[in-house]
């Protein structure tokens, strides 16, 4: 049966744009696939520790030669890779944080980048077959055409990085004006459609 891991990333909760939007693609999602599985994995409720040196030691030796320490910072790791591992689709639930993505998401993107795991010794990204949608809240307009568009470091990120460990099919949903309040509530109504419809589009895999 198919499997979808949401990822949410917004400290704001029930007042969150992008995780009501993200809310949106989930109810699409479910009805287009029957019997399916959706995993959730919130990044503000359980967030994922910073890569550090236990880490380091954890991913780049032998796990015969591992001490507690790097046992224990690398069993994150395998978990959450495990997690996205099996599922067919990802879809993230993101602000934007001063033109790029929060630093929690940063951490979980650390924490699943592995060479020889998610991305082989010759840079040959592992996790292929897999669809992925990132709905992308923010207060301004980053949208093609606007003034500010090239600030948006997080779209290009996270398409870059989401690749390097093979998922290439990624559709960006640009959420903005996405403010708190009236605005907030307009962004939701405005980029639901998009969102409800990109949740409908079957993978291969998933098919």
């Amino acid at each position: 049966m198919p499997t979808l891991l949401a990822i949410e990333v917004s400290p704001r909760h029930a007042f969150s744009t992008s995780r009501r939007l993200t809310a949106h693609f989930i109810d699409a999602w479910k009805a287009a696939h029957p019997g399916s599985v959706v995993v959730f994995r919130d990044l503000i409720k359980t967030p994922p520790p910073f890569v550090d040196h236990a880490w380091i030691s954890g991913a780049f030796t032998p796990r015969e030669q591992h001490s507690p320490e790097s046992a224990a910072a690398i069993k994150v790791s395998d978990e959450l890779v495990a997690e996205i591992k099996a599922a067919d689709e990802i879809v993230i639930g993101t602000p934007m944080f001063n033109f790029s993505i929060p630093a929690v998401l940063k951490a979980y993107i650390d924490q699943i980048v592995r060479v020889g795991v998610t991305v082989s010794p010759n840079n040959v990204g592992l996790l292929t077959g897999k669809k992925a949608t990132v709905i992308l809240a923010s207060g301004g307009d980053f949208s093609p055409g606007s003034p500010v568009e090239k600030y948006n470091q997080a779209s290009g990120y996270l398409r870059q990085v989401l690749a390097w460990i093979g998922i290439k099919d990624v559709e960006f949903i640009l959420a903005g004006r996405a403010r708190a309040g009236a605005a907030g509530e307009t962004a939701v109504k405005e980029f639901g459609a998009a969102v409800r419809s990109a949740a409908v589009v079957t993978t291969a895999v998933a098919a």
